[in-house]
């Protein structure tokens, strides 16, 4: 609210500015000053963006980690596990978030990137559920304060003393970083609370409170006691070089090592243990370093605060603080979720609601900040152009040359697809993962749109995969950490970017004309559509990039329609994915797809042809949006010839599909058909017009359970093909909901017009909405979990686990509209990114 109000008094101001201009002076400096007001608008909605999205659980990687947009800063992650033995601790630890690690589930019952959220965590090995409740607290200069309440409820069937360690890591990077913890109670450790003061640059001075709690500290009259004592919180601080500072758990366990060491050189044996608890408890050693280890050891249930202070907000965060705003953020999400995602018939029952407040709370509490090197090839080697036959070979023997290199520092803003498999950037992922996140808050998807776009290099390339720092490349195989500037990936941003030019021209259609809108209050979460001017202003700085990447799509995909005895309308749109190799094509997002065999040079990809058409489509709109008629000429020409070659190269009359293209040994035109996701991308990118002749096989297509219908979903690979379920099984069949729900919304498109297929379209669009909701909600509801892919046959959740990406696109199908009773207004649209 703080920042809502000043932000108001901020465009009073402008307003007031207005009146004396057209009071003293009218018609004099009118225009300079209109310039000058809109640039401070600008500047003020920015800053007070980046201050209210500074601070959140940004290190998604981790079960809860809290760090702020700002690179080599302040860092805090939550550890813990149970040690009943002297084994438990070594094996149930929990930090980084991991796949089949004894959950029941775990993440953001509630979340709000600008205020905060729940979130728990359901340890079944450990017995316990931990719950984590997050809060922001405006006000100062850097990003206000924060709090969290970190809660462990033992489960029924644990024992009630189950003994408990808690930590928490703390590190603050950069050599001009300061860290502290103050002077203990005790010899041995904290009766009370535990504070640490800070500074550095970006956050200026700071203080971190841990808090005593709530619950019972174990007790020992073990010999051991002398030397720890039991019943009190212990701080080791240390100095570790920053490029290893995120390495907590190794550097955690060295120091429990230590501990255990000096237990045998001092003779604590067998036949006089010390109980397991105090084996693990660590020597208290307070004062100043980049790392700071807090440990606590409870029995049973315990509950203790984090208390993160500005000293430029000149007030410090209490834990009746923390409690107020837990409450109104919970109270302000639930308002709110029901009104941004009102869920249509059969999805209004509490459990769809329930359901849907994770889902979308998991995707937009996914979202983190990385900031590091990334590992690029820049080579240029010659075998990368790929214009020989066996070109994969070739490429892979420059790749063994290994002439990858160190770029950057990058930092980068953005969701991810799945925190224990996929804690990191996708390129193609992140346009699916915005469209539910941009209804919710436009001003946020901005800033990851534009994070994004600050990564492109001067040619128009931008990595497909970001993985920044060492944190982030610990999660990823060394085969698959290099980045090459001439692969691409489908540019799905720009979805989300025409969603925004949509309801930017509507917003400003319903705004009066004048300014006396600025006087009002101002919610940042849509301070861009509220105020069309700075929303223009976004797209005119984003639009050259969004060229940029256009041209150098058409410049390093392209496909050879010259050299071949091809008959197409345009002897320029043809396009190939480079990157290619018998077994996969990683570029195209589709893995295992099947495709020509081998590769060769001619191949043409029918899915790359539909991104670049609705690419040309999108970017229309933006050029006719910020007036550049010319380019918007241009694209439309481009999106003409690319739709008449779509049919040219093509379409197949026999097989009644889309399909990729190759030459054959005479090198004549070869259609390479494998029915499946690829024959649909024409229709699924919006690029069929609806009385279009190929629109009926399509459906019949979709509509065909011994092809691609499934009681689960839409297959990737037709039942008919010999390649389904084969090999990876990875896009040879399983169910994937981004491409579903492309399905859904062309669906929901072409029922609500006028047209030959409509009422096909209608049925099929409303069997697809159910049962690919039943599918994720059951699955979900049965393992705690969603998942990256669904089994055709069973329904079950398979592959990567709480894979809240794509998958959270559930939420926007349960609030499309419900066709299955109602009469279809004629001409009626539905206005939706695809």
């Amino acid at each position: 609210m703080a920042q809502r109000r000043q932000l108001s008094f901020m465009l009073a101001s402008i307003v007031c500015w207005n009146a004396l201009v057209a009071l003293f002076a009218p018609g004099l400096f009118v225009a300079a000053a209109t310039v000058e007001e809109e640039a401070i608008l600008t500047n003020e909605i920015a800053r007070q963006n980046n201050q209210s999205l500074l601070w959140g659980p940004y290190r998604p990687n981790l079960y809860f980690g809290v760090r702020p947009r700002i690179p080599k800063s302040l860092m805090t992650g939550l550890m813990w596990g149970k040690v009943d033995t002297y084994a438990d601790f070594q094996q149930s630890v929990r930090y980084t978030c991991e796949q089949n690690e004894g959950m029941k589930g775990y993440g953001w019952d509630e979340y709000d990137t600008r205020r905060g959220g729940v979130q728990s965590i359901h340890d079944i090995e450990n017995g316990i559920d931990i719950t984590t409740s997050f809060v922001k607290i405006p006000g100062g200069a850097h990003g206000g304060s924060w709090a969290a309440r970190i809660k462990g409820e033992l489960k029924e069937d644990s024992p009630p003393d189950r003994k408990t360690i808690v930590i928490l890591y703390v590190t603050q990077e950069g050599a001009d970083g300061e860290l502290e913890a103050a002077e203990a109670d005790t010899e041995h450790g904290y009766e009370g609370d535990v504070t640490l003061k800070g500074r550095s640059d970006g956050l200026g001075g700071y203080k971190l409170v841990v808090t005593k709690g709530d619950g019972v500290r174990p007790t020992s009259d073990h010999s051991l006691s002398q030397f720890r004592g039991p019943g009190q919180t212990v701080v080791q601080s240390m100095q570790i070089p920053d490029e290893a500072v995120w390495q907590a758990k190794p550097i955690v366990f060295k120091q429990l090592k230590e501990g255990v060491d000096w237990l045998v050189q001092n003779h604590y044996d067998a036949e006089n243990p010390p109980p397991p608890w105090q084996v693990y408890e660590l020597e208290n050693r307070p004062g100043a370093g980049n790392v700071q280890i807090i440990q606590k050891i409870f029995e049973g249930n315990f509950e203790f605060d984090i208390l993160f202070s500005s000293e430029s907000a000149g007030k410090e965060v209490t834990s009746p603080d923390l409690t107020r705003e837990i409450k109104e953020a919970t109270e302000a999400f639930g308002e709110r979720f029901s009104s941004v995602f009102s869920f249509k018939a059969p999805f209004t029952a509490e459990k769809y609601k329930k359901f849907g407040r994770s889902m979308f709370s998991n995707l937009i509490g996914g979202i983190g900040y990385f900031y590091g090197h990334s590992l690029e090839d820049r080579s240029y080697a010659p075998e990368y152009d790929e214009e020989n036959e066996g070109f994969w070979e070739e490429a892979a023997e420059a790749r063994a040359r290994k002439q990858e290199t160190n770029a950057g520092p990058y930092e980068l803003f953005t969701s991810i697809p799945s925190r224990p498999f996929f804690p990191r950037g996708f390129l193609w992922d992140e346009g699916f993962h915005l469209m539910p996140i941009s209804d919710w808050d436009m001003d946020l998807t901005l800033e990851i749109v534009r994070s994004w776009f600050n990564l492109m290099d001067e040619d128009g390339w931008i990595g497909r995969e970001q993985i920044l720092g060492g944190e982030a490349r610990s999660k990823v195989p060394r085969e698959f950490q290099t980045q090459y500037p001439h692969y691409a990936n489908p540019p799905t941003l720009l979805l989300t970017l025409n969603a925004f030019v949509e309801k930017l021209q509507k917003a400003n259609g319903s705004i009066p004309a004048g300014r006396e809108h600025l006087s009002q209050g101002v919610d940042l979460s849509s301070a861009s559509l509220n105020n069309p001017e700075v929303g223009m202003e976004h797209l005119r700085k984003l639009y050259p990039l969004l060229r940029r990447q256009f041209d150098w799509f058409r410049k390093t995909q392209h496909g050879d329609i010259k050299s071949y005895d091809r008959e197409a309308f345009s002897k320029k749109e043809a396009y190939r994915w480079r990157g290619c190799t018998p077994t996969h094509c990683l570029t195209s997002g589709l893995d295992d797809y099947p495709r020509a065999q081998p590769p060769r040079p001619a191949d043409l990809h029918v899915d790359l042809m539909s991104w670049m058409g609705m690419m040309a489509k999108l970017l229309t709109n933006i050029a006719d949006a910020i007036g550049i008629t010319s380019d918007a000429d241009e694209y439309k020409q481009i999106l003409n010839a690319i739709e008449h070659n779509l049919d040219d190269l093509h379409w197949s009359e026999k097989e009644g599909c889309y399909c990729d293209a190759t030459v054959d040994d005479f090198e004549e035109n070869m259609l390479v058909c494998h029915k499946g996701y690829i024959s649909l991308f024409p229709f699924l990118t919006g690029l069929l017009k609806p009385d279009s002749p190929h629109l009926g096989p399509l459906l019949a297509l979709i509509g065909d359970e011994e092809e691609l219908w499934s009681p689960h979903g839409l297959r990737s690979l037709s039942k008919k093909d010999e390649f389904y379920g084969t090999g990876e099984n990875y896009w040879r069949g399983p169910v994937w909901f981004n491409i579903n729900y492309m399905a859904v919304v062309q669906l929901y498109n072409l029922a609500t017009q006028e047209g030959p297929y409509q009422e096909t379209a209608r049925d099929l669009y409303t069997r697809l909405r159910k049962n690919l909701v039943d599918t994720v909600y059951n699955s979900w509801e049965e393992t705690g979990f969603a998942w990256e892919q669904y089994n055709p046959e069973t329904g079950k959740g398979q592959r990567t686990q709480h894979f809240t990406g794509w998958t959270s696109l559930v939420v926007k199908v349960m609030a499309m509209d419900d066709l299955s009773e109602m009469k279809i207004p004629k001409g009626h649209a539905v206005k939706d990114e695809l």
